[in-house]
């Protein structure tokens, strides 16, 4: 009996002290308008966990106002109540066992319009949203000043750093496209959007991975992504006209002017824009440049074969002047967009016009490690160059049906480059002694026509998920140049004699590609599809390069044949693949490959004959993508890819643009195989407006192509052959994270964030002494490890502030001269200060400073900072007139300097930049949207 009693009491002991842990509570309150004691029937209130801001409990206050909320485990949440046009109610509280019901009596809410008539009471409003593959800022989260435009915004969010030069990174990652309301901007030009659309016309702003085209309709991942930006307009600024006027006269000659004009009605929009100056801002972006330059012969991963004109050294990544020379810049365009017939066409197109000219100085010297010791480089260049560029594009799209859709694209540009460069090189031994010097001039005259066009027909079928589209295309390349090269050539060697080269040269190239590919996706379950491809694509190619020497004085007619060759290339490339795509619940996954077989043929005119290569493109993928909640995803990638030898690396087109580096050929070149991996994860809390984003990747080739390079150490004279690589693997990797959150009661965002970067890569090194050298296998490493922090407050109508500073340490080591590595530290900041002053008065100033530190082969520090600073004053009750006087470079520091490694070469250059002058400009915002003149509220 005593034993059974005893029983008892135990199994109601554990009763009772499991109840204790599975103890649930009730919450229960009532919503009430502080003004009017009204009760607020149809209040949101949601519980949410403190930690990670997740859903717990949701419910509507009843026609009283109150509620209740059952079911609550122990632990620590946050209390939001929602209204429409009142401010939310938030606070953090606590339920343990001493707690039963947790009753918070009143809610007081204060109306919008008290607010703003009072004193702002700012509750914690989402400020950002992740949507699966999209993140999603509200900007109503943020301090909109007047007349105050996108980049502005921008620099608030959390996860996004814009520079003084207005390059975007998000999530460690460079922005490559900003659209409006989803559509291309001035064929999405960044910073004509960023720099001239305003940010109270923003309702909400979009950052994701842009899908291609045929993924975005079929909905499975074909591993197409670019970084992109989206704004969202609000409703009622899709009406009236805005722009902006800009213009400025300083020192030394310095000016630049401006002017955007915008008009927005209903579904259509009109800009024009156009940019002048000489202190750096071109308002060229990077998608011509990718297009339309070059001066090589390259082969895709697809085995599609290039020929390729030649590069412009004016154009940048986002529209600015990339720092290097002293610019002048002419450029503008416009812009036209518009749906009609119920959205189901739209068309949108644009013309952009520019000149520019880029002239200055560069200063390299380098280091070129060798088995047999060191051979010391100097260089001094000159160059002056100038490119006047054309280019029209267009975009319809038509609905033909509920399922069938047909999106056309077309191209054109015209362009015509003039280019100078002289170089003054001379090369040393380790000793000291000279070796060789060279004075060498190149002019050329370029004129370049481009052609583009494709077209998507995509086809809904009956069974949901089943589709089929079509894309075709078709290029048309041409480039025709002509110029001179003149190069003096001295070697001190005994009896090596010097050589003198003076041509003509006339370059003619020619491209015609067409592609075409059909794609079928196939629902197999609610959650597995699979997609299925097949492409084919014909190419046809020339290359007629001419080299004349003189035969009197001016007159250029004997052909040079080593230098002078005509190539023909056709290609025949059949395609085909298959991607399964598994999404159920919180996980996608994608796995599947494509295989191209490529047959081309290359003939040699000039020694008539033909070339033909045939090989099979392997290109496997894999990803998966795991969203915990809709502020936190994890993803992981994997891209496989054949690189298959270029046609310079196989049967090089030989030029001698630079006597002293001849390249080889090598046809028994194999393709190589590189793997690549990589995986990202993010994550933001509401009301602690902390985020964290992480990026890693990591690739490395199989069979890698290498440059095998051959020195004779009494000229310096080199000549280069590619080989495969049997017994290394070279590779690549990064990785990048950083946080941020507010601080409370500072109300300060602080931010941490590291770098880490690594390259290993291989060539051969033969240094030839009087004939006679040993062959050995040079290991180039370079390493950049980079960390920091970062701050940033914003007052409204009174100060705001940003702020990093952060050590570098670089590593660059070549195994074939240890003794003459480049390791070394460094540092790096930047910050910003802007303060308004009574009376409509700004202050702006920023500073970066850069440090590099002396290293092994160059034994000097080198560090500078650039300040700049403005005063300015805004007129009128919109604030919409500002004059400005800017200082740049105050303590003229602007010196261009860079260092990199690369195959046992150790480069140490600088160059002629943009230094301190004074700018005084007008600035005039202009508007009216939504049928009223917009003035500072």
């Amino acid at each position: 009996m005593k034993r059974l009693l005893l029983s008892v009491c135990l199994l109601f002991s554990f009763g009772t002290c499991l109840k204790a842990q599975t103890q649930q509570h009730s919450i229960k309150g009532r919503t009430i308008d502080t003004a009017s004691t009204t009760l607020l029937s149809g209040t949101s209130v949601a519980i949410l966990n403190a930690k990670d801001s997740t859903l717990v409990k949701f419910t509507r206050t009843s026609e009283n106002g109150t509620f209740e909320l059952n079911g609550i485990k122990n632990g620590k949440f946050i209390l939001l109540a929602s209204y429409p046009k009142y401010a939310d109610f938030v606070e953090h509280f606590t339920l343990d066992s001493t707690t039963q019901v947790k009753d918070f009596g009143k809610i007081n809410l204060t109306g919008m319009a008290k607010l703003l008539a009072d004193v702002i009471i700012k509750g914690n409003r989402a400020a950002m949203k992740i949507k699966g593959d999209t993140v999603e800022f509200d900007p109503k989260a943020f301090n909109i000043e007047p007349n105050s435009k996108v980049e502005d915004l921008l620099k608030q969010f959390p996860g996004i750093q814009v520079d003084k030069d207005g390059k975007i990174t998000a999530q460690g990652k460079t922005v490559q496209k900003v659209l409006v309301d989803g559509e291309e901007f001035f064929g999405d030009d960044p910073t004509l959007v960023t720099k001239n659309l305003r940010a109270d016309m923003v309702e909400s702003v979009q950052l994701y991975d842009k899908a291609s085209d045929q993924a975005s309709f079929t909905g499975i991942d074909d591993g197409e992504k670019t970084k992109t930006i989206n704004v969202k307009l609000k409703e009622d600024k899709k009406n009236g006209y805005f722009g902006k006027a800009q213009g400025g006269y300083g020192t030394d000659d310095y000016y630049s002017g401006q002017l955007m004009l915008n008009k927005f009605w209903g579904k259509k929009k009109f800009s024009a824009y156009g940019i002048f100056g000489n202190n750096g801002t071109v308002g060229l972006g990077w998608d011509d440049r990718d297009k339309y330059s070059g001066s090589a012969m390259t082969m895709s991963d697809d085995g599609y074969m290039y020929f390729n004109s030649g590069g412009d050294d004016f154009d940048s990544y986002d529209g600015q002047y990339n720092g290097e020379g002293l610019p002048v810049a002419r450029t503008g365009g416009l812009h036209f967009d518009s749906k009609w017939n119920k959205d189901k066409e739209s068309l949108n197109t644009n013309y952009k016009i520019g000149s520019i000219r880029v002239s200055g100085d560069r200063n390299t010297i380098s280091q070129n490690n060798q088995t047999a010791g060191v051979i010391n480089n100097v260089s001094d260049q000159y160059n002056n160059n100038d490119m006047f560029r054309q280019k029209l594009d267009a975009t319809y799209e038509i609905k033909l049906d509920t399922t069938l859709t047909l999106k056309v694209s077309v191209d054109g540009t015209l362009k015509e480059s003039n280019t100078f460069n002289r170089y003054n090189t001379e090369s040393r031994n380790g000793a000291g002694s000279l070796i060789n010097s060279t004075d060498r001039k190149l002019e050329n005259n370029v004129k370049d026509q481009v052609f583009n066009a494709t077209a998507l027909l995509t086809k809904r079928l009956k069974k949901k998920g089943r589709t089929l589209s079509l894309s075709l295309s078709e290029s048309i390349n041409k480039s025709d140049t002509e110029g001179y090269l003149n190069s003096d050539n001295k070697f001190y060697a005994t009896g090596r004699p010097d050589s003198l080269i003076n041509q003509y040269k006339v370059n003619q190239i020619t491209n015609s590609t067409f592609r075409s590919n059909l794609a079928y996706t196939e629902p197999i379950t609610t959650s597995l599809s699979v997609i299925v491809n097949y492409g084919l694509s014909l190419m046809n190619g020339q290359s007629d390069r001419k080299s004349f020497n003189q035969s009197a004085n001016g007159v250029y007619n004997i052909l040079d044949t080593e230098f002078s060759n005509d190539y023909e290339l056709d290609q025949i490339i059949n395609q085909g693949g298959a991607v399964l795509n598994y999404k159920k619940g919180k996980s996608i996954a994608t796995l599947g490959s494509k295989f191209s077989g490529v047959n081309f043929k290359q003939f040699d005119v000039y020694n008539n004959r033909a070339y033909t290569r045939n090989f099979v493109n392997y290109m496997p993928q894999a990803s998966y993508q795991y969203r915990f909640s809709q502020q936190k995803s994890l993803r992981f990638n994997y891209n496989g890819n054949t690189n298959q030898p270029t046609l310079e690396q196989i049967q090089p087109i030989r030029v001698n643009t630079d006597p002293l580096n001849i390249t080889l050929g090598n046809p028994e070149l194999r393709p190589s195989f590189r793997s690549s991996i990589s995986a990202n994860y993010n994550s933001y809390k509401v009301i602690s407006d902390q985020s964290i984003w992480l990026s890693a990747y990591y690739s490395f080739t199989a069979n890698p192509i290498v440059s095998d390079v051959v020195t004779e150490t009494s000229t310096a004279k080199s000549t280069y052959k590619s080989v495969n690589l049997s017994n290394e693997i070279p590779s690549n990797f990064s990785f990048n994270g950083q946080t941020s959150r507010k601080i409370k009661g500072i109300d300060m965002n602080v931010g941490i964030n590291g770098y880490v970067y690594g390259n290993t890569s291989y060539n051969y090194i033969t240094s030839l002494v009087n004939g006679v050298g040993n062959r050995v296998l040079n290991n180039t490493k370079n390493y950049v490890y980079q960390g920091g922090v970062n701050i940033s407050k914003y007052i409204e109508k009174k100060y705001n502030f940003y702020g990093r500073f952060g050590p570098t340490y670089n590593v660059a080591r070549a195994s074939v001269n240890t003794s003459s590595n480049s390791d070394g530290w460094g540092w790096d900041g930047y910050g910003r200060i802007e303060v308004q002053l009574p009376g409509k008065f700004e202050v702006y100033t920023d500073g970066q400073y850069e440090f590099k530190g002396a290293t092994q082969t160059f034994n000097q520090d080198f560090s500078r900072f650039l300040w700049n600073a403005s005063v300015s004053k805004k007129f009128f009750k919109s604030q919409n007139l500002k004059a400005s006087l800017a200082v740049n470079d105050i303590l003229n520091q602007n010196v261009g300097f860079d260092r990199s490694a690369s195959n046992g070469n150790i480069t140490q250059s600088s160059y002629t930049t943009i230094q301190r002058y004074f700018l005084f400009s007008l600035i005039w915002d202009f508007s009216k949207m939504g049928g009223g003149l917009q003035t500072k509220k």
